[in-house]
Protein backbone atom coordinates (compact mmCIF):
# COMPACT_ATOMS: atom_id res chain seq x y z
CA UNK A 1 0.00 0.00 0.00
CA UNK A 2 1.42 3.36 0.01
CA UNK A 3 0.13 6.59 1.60
CA UNK A 4 -0.70 8.54 4.68
CA UNK A 5 1.83 6.86 7.78
CA UNK A 6 0.92 7.99 11.23
CA UNK A 7 3.49 7.40 13.66
CA UNK A 8 2.23 7.23 17.18
CA UNK A 9 4.63 5.78 19.60
CA UNK A 10 6.07 5.69 23.07
CA UNK A 11 9.30 6.66 24.22
CA UNK A 12 12.10 3.82 24.29
CA UNK A 13 13.42 4.12 27.88
CA UNK A 14 16.99 4.76 28.53
CA UNK A 15 17.53 5.69 25.02
CA UNK A 16 14.87 7.92 23.09
CA UNK A 17 12.32 10.59 24.05
CA UNK A 18 8.50 9.37 21.97
CA UNK A 19 9.50 12.52 20.23
CA UNK A 20 12.65 11.36 18.62
CA UNK A 21 11.56 7.40 18.00
CA UNK A 22 9.22 9.76 15.55
CA UNK A 23 11.53 11.25 14.50
CA UNK A 24 13.80 8.54 13.61
CA UNK A 25 10.83 6.51 12.22
CA UNK A 26 10.17 9.05 9.92
CA UNK A 27 13.28 9.67 8.29
CA UNK A 28 13.96 5.65 7.78
CA UNK A 29 10.33 5.58 5.88
CA UNK A 30 12.10 8.45 3.33
CA UNK A 31 15.16 6.76 2.99
CA UNK A 32 12.46 4.38 0.88
CA UNK A 33 9.37 5.88 0.06
CA UNK A 34 10.32 10.03 -0.28
CA UNK A 35 6.42 10.01 -1.57
CA UNK A 36 4.91 8.66 2.21
CA UNK A 37 2.75 11.46 3.95
CA UNK A 38 3.99 11.40 7.82
CA UNK A 39 2.75 12.47 10.41
CA UNK A 40 4.13 11.71 13.97
CA UNK A 41 2.23 12.09 17.30
CA UNK A 42 3.93 11.27 20.21
CA UNK A 43 2.09 9.33 23.22
CA UNK A 44 2.65 8.48 26.78
CA UNK A 45 0.30 6.70 29.09
CA UNK A 46 0.69 8.76 32.02
CA UNK A 47 4.08 8.16 33.41
CA UNK A 48 7.69 9.48 32.49
CA UNK A 49 7.50 11.34 29.09
CA UNK A 50 3.58 12.42 29.54
CA UNK A 51 4.38 16.32 29.59
CA UNK A 52 7.14 15.81 26.45
CA UNK A 53 4.44 14.21 24.51
CA UNK A 54 1.80 16.97 25.20
CA UNK A 55 4.52 19.60 24.47
CA UNK A 56 5.00 17.69 21.16
CA UNK A 57 1.51 17.04 20.42
CA UNK A 58 1.01 21.25 20.75
CA UNK A 59 0.63 21.80 24.36
CA UNK A 60 3.39 24.92 25.82
CA UNK A 61 5.90 23.52 28.78
CA UNK A 62 5.70 25.95 31.76
CA UNK A 63 8.46 25.61 33.99
CA UNK A 64 8.05 25.82 37.99
CA UNK A 65 10.38 25.31 41.10
CA UNK A 66 8.17 22.39 43.56
CA UNK A 67 9.48 20.68 46.37
CA UNK A 68 11.09 16.74 45.31
CA UNK A 69 10.16 13.62 46.77
CA UNK A 70 13.48 13.93 49.12
CA UNK A 71 11.89 17.58 50.21
CA UNK A 72 14.71 19.57 47.92
CA UNK A 73 14.10 21.39 45.58
CA UNK A 74 13.76 20.47 42.05
CA UNK A 75 12.80 22.71 38.74
CA UNK A 76 9.02 20.49 36.87
CA UNK A 77 7.43 21.12 34.09
CA UNK A 78 3.67 20.76 33.35
CA UNK A 79 1.75 21.48 29.80
CA UNK A 80 -0.75 24.20 29.15
CA UNK A 81 -2.82 24.31 25.93
CA UNK A 82 -6.01 27.04 26.54
CA UNK A 83 -7.10 25.73 30.32
CA UNK A 84 -5.90 22.37 29.75
CA UNK A 85 -3.10 21.34 31.69
CA UNK A 86 -1.40 17.96 31.48
CA UNK A 87 0.82 17.57 34.75
CA UNK A 88 3.92 14.84 35.43
CA UNK A 89 3.67 13.41 39.14
CA UNK A 90 7.26 12.13 38.27
CA UNK A 91 8.42 15.79 37.32
CA UNK A 92 8.08 16.64 40.87
CA UNK A 93 7.81 13.52 42.91
CA UNK A 94 9.43 10.53 40.55
CA UNK A 95 12.04 8.02 41.12
CA UNK A 96 14.43 10.21 38.44
CA UNK A 97 14.31 12.73 40.83
CA UNK A 98 16.38 10.83 43.47
CA UNK A 99 20.58 10.11 43.33
CA UNK A 100 21.59 7.24 41.94
CA UNK A 101 20.85 4.06 43.75
CA UNK A 102 18.96 6.19 46.64
CA UNK A 103 15.50 5.26 47.93
CA UNK A 104 13.24 6.99 50.49
CA UNK A 105 10.59 4.44 50.38
CA UNK A 106 9.08 6.01 54.00
CA UNK A 107 9.67 9.80 53.64
CA UNK A 108 9.21 10.22 49.89
CA UNK A 109 6.77 12.74 49.41
CA UNK A 110 4.39 13.65 46.82
CA UNK A 111 4.29 17.46 47.84
CA UNK A 112 6.30 19.12 44.57
CA UNK A 113 3.20 17.40 42.91
CA UNK A 114 0.42 19.10 44.76
CA UNK A 115 2.53 22.66 44.59
CA UNK A 116 2.39 21.93 40.24
CA UNK A 117 -1.02 21.36 40.58
CA UNK A 118 -1.26 24.34 42.00
CA UNK A 119 0.98 26.29 39.50
CA UNK A 120 -1.14 24.81 36.67
CA UNK A 121 -4.45 26.38 38.47
CA UNK A 122 -2.27 29.55 38.59
CA UNK A 123 -1.91 29.23 35.21
CA UNK A 124 -5.69 29.40 34.37
CA UNK A 125 -6.02 25.24 33.80
CA UNK A 126 -9.75 24.16 34.57
CA UNK A 127 -8.90 20.88 33.24
CA UNK A 128 -6.01 19.16 34.62
CA UNK A 129 -4.41 15.61 33.16
CA UNK A 130 -2.75 13.76 36.37
CA UNK A 131 -0.56 11.42 34.54
CA UNK A 132 0.96 9.14 37.12
CA UNK A 133 3.67 6.61 37.29
CA UNK A 134 6.99 6.68 37.99
CA UNK A 135 7.12 7.50 41.15
CA UNK A 136 8.91 7.65 44.15
CA UNK A 137 6.34 7.54 46.64
CA UNK A 138 4.10 5.65 48.54
CA UNK A 139 2.15 8.38 50.75
CA UNK A 140 -1.46 8.04 49.98
CA UNK A 141 -1.03 11.38 47.93
CA UNK A 142 -1.15 12.93 51.41
CA UNK A 143 2.11 15.31 50.45
CA UNK A 144 -0.39 16.56 47.64
CA UNK A 145 -3.04 17.35 49.58
CA UNK A 146 -1.41 19.03 51.78
CA UNK A 147 0.27 21.12 49.70
CA UNK A 148 -3.05 22.25 48.26
CA UNK A 149 -4.24 23.39 51.55
CA UNK A 150 -5.30 20.21 53.64
CA UNK A 151 -3.78 19.51 57.31
CA UNK A 152 -2.44 16.10 58.48
CA UNK A 153 -2.05 16.66 62.32
CA UNK A 154 -1.06 14.07 64.90
CA UNK A 155 -2.11 13.36 67.84
CA UNK A 156 -0.48 16.70 69.81
CA UNK A 157 -2.10 18.39 66.66
CA UNK A 158 1.71 18.88 65.04
CA UNK A 159 1.61 18.46 61.25
CA UNK A 160 2.75 14.87 60.03
CA UNK A 161 6.46 14.72 58.72
CA UNK A 162 6.91 14.25 54.98
CA UNK A 163 6.11 10.46 53.40
CA UNK A 164 4.20 7.32 54.02
CA UNK A 165 5.91 5.98 57.35
CA UNK A 166 4.39 9.06 59.20
CA UNK A 167 0.92 8.41 58.43
CA UNK A 168 0.96 5.79 60.93
CA UNK A 169 0.58 8.46 63.46
CA UNK A 170 -1.81 10.54 61.23
CA UNK A 171 -5.00 11.12 64.53
CA UNK A 172 -7.13 13.97 62.17
CA UNK A 173 -7.30 15.12 58.89
CA UNK A 174 -9.04 18.52 57.90
CA UNK A 175 -9.56 18.80 54.27
CA UNK A 176 -11.74 22.20 54.47
CA UNK A 177 -8.35 24.42 53.51
CA UNK A 178 -8.43 22.90 50.43
CA UNK A 179 -7.71 25.62 47.48
CA UNK A 180 -11.37 26.48 46.77
CA UNK A 181 -10.70 26.46 43.05
CA UNK A 182 -10.46 22.71 43.11
CA UNK A 183 -13.97 22.41 43.08
CA UNK A 184 -14.39 24.27 39.89
CA UNK A 185 -11.65 22.13 38.38
CA UNK A 186 -12.46 18.71 36.44
CA UNK A 187 -9.11 16.20 37.27
CA UNK A 188 -8.38 13.12 35.39
CA UNK A 189 -6.66 10.41 36.96
CA UNK A 190 -4.86 9.19 34.11
CA UNK A 191 -2.78 5.45 35.19
CA UNK A 192 -2.33 2.56 33.06
CA UNK A 193 -2.93 0.51 36.96
CA UNK A 194 -6.11 -0.24 38.41
CA UNK A 195 -4.91 -1.22 41.96
CA UNK A 196 -6.79 -0.24 45.50
CA UNK A 197 -4.88 1.75 47.95
CA UNK A 198 -3.81 -1.24 50.75
CA UNK A 199 -3.77 -5.06 50.80
CA UNK A 200 -2.23 -7.84 49.11
CA UNK A 201 -3.04 -5.65 45.77
CA UNK A 202 -2.09 -1.98 47.16
CA UNK A 203 0.55 0.31 46.06
CA UNK A 204 2.70 -0.82 48.85
CA UNK A 205 2.57 -4.60 48.47
CA UNK A 206 3.10 -4.54 44.59
CA UNK A 207 4.93 -1.01 44.47
CA UNK A 208 6.69 -0.72 47.56
CA UNK A 209 9.60 -2.99 46.31
CA UNK A 210 10.11 -0.67 43.15
CA UNK A 211 10.47 2.03 45.25
CA UNK A 212 13.38 0.29 48.04
CA UNK A 213 10.67 -0.78 50.56
CA UNK A 214 11.76 -4.53 51.91
CA UNK A 215 9.27 -6.40 53.97
CA UNK A 216 8.90 -4.78 57.09
CA UNK A 217 9.13 -1.25 55.27
CA UNK A 218 6.17 -2.47 52.74
CA UNK A 219 3.88 -4.05 55.93
CA UNK A 220 4.41 -0.66 57.51
CA UNK A 221 3.41 1.57 54.47
CA UNK A 222 0.39 -0.40 53.96
CA UNK A 223 -0.61 -0.40 57.61
CA UNK A 224 -0.21 3.66 57.23
CA UNK A 225 -1.88 4.02 54.16
CA UNK A 226 -4.61 1.61 55.92
CA UNK A 227 -4.44 3.96 59.10
CA UNK A 228 -4.98 7.08 56.58
CA UNK A 229 -7.79 6.12 54.50
CA UNK A 230 -9.37 5.22 58.03
CA UNK A 231 -8.88 8.56 59.45
CA UNK A 232 -10.14 10.22 56.50
CA UNK A 233 -13.38 8.08 56.99
CA UNK A 234 -14.36 8.89 60.04
CA UNK A 235 -13.73 12.72 58.61
CA UNK A 236 -15.74 12.69 55.21
CA UNK A 237 -17.90 8.84 55.86
CA UNK A 238 -18.29 5.99 53.37
CA UNK A 239 -16.58 7.96 50.40
CA UNK A 240 -13.21 7.57 51.67
CA UNK A 241 -13.76 3.79 51.96
CA UNK A 242 -14.68 3.74 48.71
CA UNK A 243 -11.76 6.01 47.49
CA UNK A 244 -9.51 3.43 48.86
CA UNK A 245 -11.36 0.71 47.19
CA UNK A 246 -11.92 1.91 43.68
CA UNK A 247 -9.76 0.72 41.13
CA UNK A 248 -6.45 2.81 40.44
CA UNK A 249 -6.18 4.25 44.25
CA UNK A 250 -2.95 2.27 44.52
CA UNK A 251 -1.84 4.22 41.75
CA UNK A 252 1.99 5.93 42.25
CA UNK A 253 2.14 4.93 46.61
CA UNK A 254 -1.49 6.03 46.70
CA UNK A 255 -1.89 9.52 45.05
CA UNK A 256 -4.63 7.85 43.54
CA UNK A 257 -6.57 7.53 46.48
CA UNK A 258 -5.85 10.97 47.42
CA UNK A 259 -6.62 12.53 43.97
CA UNK A 260 -10.39 10.42 43.23
CA UNK A 261 -10.70 11.76 47.06
CA UNK A 262 -9.65 15.24 47.14
CA UNK A 263 -9.62 16.05 44.34
CA UNK A 264 -13.02 14.06 43.00
CA UNK A 265 -10.89 12.80 40.08
CA UNK A 266 -12.21 11.00 37.44
CA UNK A 267 -9.98 7.71 37.08
CA UNK A 268 -9.14 6.58 33.37
CA UNK A 269 -6.33 4.35 31.49
CA UNK A 270 -3.63 6.87 30.89
CA UNK A 271 -3.10 6.33 26.86
CA UNK A 272 -6.73 6.93 26.63
CA UNK A 273 -6.68 10.33 28.26
CA UNK A 274 -3.45 10.90 26.12
CA UNK A 275 -5.04 9.98 23.05
CA UNK A 276 -7.98 12.44 23.56
CA UNK A 277 -5.81 15.16 24.66
CA UNK A 278 -3.52 14.91 21.82
CA UNK A 279 -6.20 14.71 19.18
CA UNK A 280 -5.21 11.10 18.17
CA UNK A 281 -8.80 10.30 16.24
CA UNK A 282 -8.20 12.78 13.70
CA UNK A 283 -5.05 12.15 13.02
CA UNK A 284 -5.92 8.25 12.56
CA UNK A 285 -8.65 9.61 10.50
CA UNK A 286 -5.92 10.93 8.01
CA UNK A 287 -3.87 7.48 8.35
CA UNK A 288 -3.82 4.37 6.05
CA UNK A 289 -0.63 2.64 8.58
CA UNK A 290 0.07 3.24 11.82
CA UNK A 291 3.35 2.87 13.39
CA UNK A 292 3.27 2.62 17.07
CA UNK A 293 5.80 0.89 20.00
CA UNK A 294 8.19 1.43 22.99
CA UNK A 295 11.47 0.11 24.26
CA UNK A 296 10.08 -3.26 25.09
CA UNK A 297 7.07 -5.15 23.65
CA UNK A 298 5.78 -7.66 26.95
CA UNK A 299 3.37 -8.46 29.01
CA UNK A 300 3.54 -4.99 30.85
CA UNK A 301 2.73 -3.29 27.13
CA UNK A 302 -1.06 -5.49 27.11
CA UNK A 303 -1.83 -3.82 30.36
CA UNK A 304 -2.72 -0.55 29.32
CA UNK A 305 0.73 0.42 27.78
CA UNK A 306 0.62 3.46 25.00
CA UNK A 307 1.52 0.51 22.22
CA UNK A 308 -1.48 -1.22 23.21
CA UNK A 309 -3.82 1.77 23.79
CA UNK A 310 -3.19 2.87 19.75
CA UNK A 311 -3.34 -0.26 18.16
CA UNK A 312 -6.87 -1.14 20.04
CA UNK A 313 -8.11 2.26 18.90
CA UNK A 314 -6.75 1.49 15.49
CA UNK A 315 -8.18 -1.60 15.04
CA UNK A 316 -11.56 -0.39 16.03
CA UNK A 317 -11.13 1.96 13.31
CA UNK A 318 -10.05 -0.43 10.73
CA UNK A 319 -6.37 0.41 10.18
CA UNK A 320 -2.94 -1.97 10.06
CA UNK A 321 -0.72 -1.85 12.94
CA UNK A 322 2.50 -2.13 13.43
CA UNK A 323 5.01 -1.69 16.30
CA UNK A 324 8.90 -0.70 16.74
CA UNK A 325 10.95 -1.75 19.81
CA UNK A 326 14.20 -2.65 20.91
CA UNK A 327 13.09 -5.79 22.06
CA UNK A 328 10.32 -8.10 21.60
CA UNK A 329 8.66 -11.35 23.75
CA UNK A 330 5.42 -11.38 22.71
CA UNK A 331 4.86 -14.02 19.83
CA UNK A 332 2.50 -13.23 16.30
CA UNK A 333 -0.53 -14.77 17.52
CA UNK A 334 -0.40 -12.19 20.67
CA UNK A 335 -0.13 -9.64 18.64
CA UNK A 336 -2.38 -10.01 16.67
CA UNK A 337 -5.01 -10.16 18.97
CA UNK A 338 -3.43 -6.85 20.89
CA UNK A 339 -4.03 -5.24 17.04
CA UNK A 340 -0.65 -5.11 15.96
CA UNK A 341 0.33 -6.99 12.55
CA UNK A 342 3.53 -7.16 12.86
CA UNK A 343 6.67 -5.91 15.24
CA UNK A 344 10.05 -5.31 14.22
CA UNK A 345 12.56 -4.93 17.45
CA UNK A 346 15.85 -3.88 17.30
CA UNK A 347 17.07 -6.75 18.23
CA UNK A 348 16.52 -8.49 14.75
CA UNK A 349 18.99 -5.64 13.57
CA UNK A 350 21.58 -5.56 16.49
CA UNK A 351 21.42 -8.96 19.07
CA UNK A 352 23.42 -7.51 21.79
CA UNK A 353 20.52 -5.27 23.93
CA UNK A 354 23.31 -2.87 25.16
CA UNK A 355 23.98 -2.34 21.62
CA UNK A 356 20.43 -1.65 20.90
CA UNK A 357 20.34 0.97 23.60
CA UNK A 358 23.62 2.86 23.10
CA UNK A 359 22.62 2.86 19.26
CA UNK A 360 18.97 3.31 19.03
CA UNK A 361 18.47 6.25 16.59
CA UNK A 362 20.56 4.68 13.44
CA UNK A 363 19.31 1.10 14.39
CA UNK A 364 15.37 2.77 14.28
CA UNK A 365 15.96 4.17 10.46
CA UNK A 366 17.17 0.75 9.46
CA UNK A 367 14.03 -1.10 10.86
CA UNK A 368 11.65 1.74 10.14
CA UNK A 369 13.02 1.33 6.72
CA UNK A 370 12.49 -2.50 6.61
CA UNK A 371 8.69 -1.56 7.62
CA UNK A 372 8.58 0.96 4.77
CA UNK A 373 9.72 -1.70 2.00
CA UNK A 374 7.18 -3.98 3.61
CA UNK A 375 4.40 -2.21 4.33
CA UNK A 376 4.11 0.80 1.56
Amino acid sequence: MTGNVLIAADKFKGSLTAAEVGRHVAAGIRAVRPAAGIESLPVADGGDGTVDAAVAGGFTAREVEVTGPLGLPVTASFALRDDVAVVEMAQASGLRLLPPFTFAPMTATTFGTGELITAALDAGARTVVLGVGGSATTDGGAGMLTALGARLLDADGDPLPHGGGPLRELTEADLSGLDPRLKDTEFVLASDVDNPLTGPNGAAAVYGPQKGADPVEVEALDGALTNLSRVLERTLGARAADAARAPGAGAAGGVGFGALLGLNAVFRPGIDVLLDVLGFTAALDRADLVITGEGSLDEQTLRGKAPAGVAAAARAAGKPVVAVCGRLTLDEDTLRAAGIDRAYPLTDEEPDPAVCVARAAPLLERVARRVAENHL
